[in-house]
């Protein structure tokens, strides 16, 4: 049985929207599977045994997918996984043609040690949309909702971009909550945005998680700054692009080989990543939770079946599903 519940939401769309949006379910099917596979190693200090199960259970169920995927941004160049890698197709072969962007588990360190936070999490946008990054594994982010999408620059100071998304939110920046990831590249970061007044939260891991605080609104932050995966980057844009929001990014190498090779692919640090070039066309966002957080109920067992929580974002709508039934 499944119950749904939509917030922001519009009127749901019968057959009336691209064909896309038809691929919606098959996104929840595959972030429900693979937060269920999973399972068995939360809390047993086994993440890429955790991520293998969750990849595997994810790319059985893409396989049936109805269209032809081709998987943008994934697991194979950051995680060395052997499935769901940058370029692999997937679905059965027909039309629609779609890119993918997929995290079968993100935060997979939380994961392994039993922490709250860890999402399974997928992309699906029209063939052609999704920014491909290439041999760059990280990059810079700055993820706002809809009211303050017309006022951020990344290439400003953090203070600048600050204080003009608390005017435009008509917050002072004293107000402000701000994500940034708990890294050591971003000491600097996080003590000049408390200086500024800012209250920073540094989860240590999941900037999608983060990016979702800030575009939703039952979210608690207002903006996401800092370095972080390409993958989750790429994940974050459809969200962004769904909902109106504003989004920014920059490539990052976090080390001389990763800078080299995104030098020989031609990639500009420098170059400001625009909404419209990390993410073209309309997309679908799914995740489901994996270990439980205020935002995503863990997987629970009812008699020999499993609940789940997800949540499904399309072009403006937002619907948590709770689902029960799988073996």
């Amino acid at each position: 049985m499944a119950t749904t519940s939509t917030a922001d939401s519009q009127s749901e769309r019968d057959g009336d929207g691209p064909p896309l949006l038809a691929l919606a379910p098959y996104a929840v099917a595959a972030t429900r599977a693979a937060a269920i596979a999973c399972q068995e190693w939360v809390g047993h200090g086994e993440k890429e045994k955790a991520d293998g199960a969750a990849t595997e259970a994810m790319r059985a169920v893409m396989g049936d997918v109805p269209g032809t995927g081709t998987v943008v941004i994934g697991e194979g160049e950051k995680d060395e996984a052997p499935m769901l890698h940058n370029d692999e197709r997937v679905g059965t072969g027909a039309a629609p043609a779609f890119d993918i962007a997929v995290d079968p588990v993100e935060c997979t360190t939380f994961c392994a040690q039993g922490l709250p936070g860890a999402l399974a999490t997928i992309a699906f946008a029209q063939a052609d949309s999704f920014w491909s990054p290439g041999p760059a594994l990280y990059m810079d982010k700055l993820v706002v909702g809809p009211k303050a999408r017309d006022v951020i620059d990344i290439r400003d100071e953090p203070e600048e971009n600050l204080e003009r998304i608390a005017e435009a939110l008509d917050k002072s920046v004293k107000e402000m909550r701000v994500v940034v990831l708990d890294k050591p590249r971003h000491e600097d970061l996080i003590a000049r945005l408390r200086r500024a007044g800012a209250a920073v939260a540094t989860p240590s891991d999941g900037d999608v998680a983060g990016a979702l605080d800030a575009l939703l609104p039952q979210g608690e932050a207002d903006v996401l700054m800092g370095v972080g995966g390409t993958p989750e980057g790429v994940m974050t844009a459809g969200v962004v692009r769904a909902l109106g929001g504003g989004m920014q990014g920059r490539v990052a190498p976090q080390s001389d080989e990763e800078a080299e090779a995104v030098a020989d692919a031609g990639l500009e640090p420098d170059h400001v990543l625009e909404l419209e070039e990390l993410a073209a066309g309309e997309c679908v966002f799914a995740a489901t939770g994996v270990t439980g957080s205020t935002f995503l109920r863990r997987p629970w067992r009812v008699d020999d079946q499993w609940g789940t929580e997800s949540v499904l974002i399309v072009p403006g709508a937002v619907q948590r599903i709770i689902e029960e039934g799988a073996r």
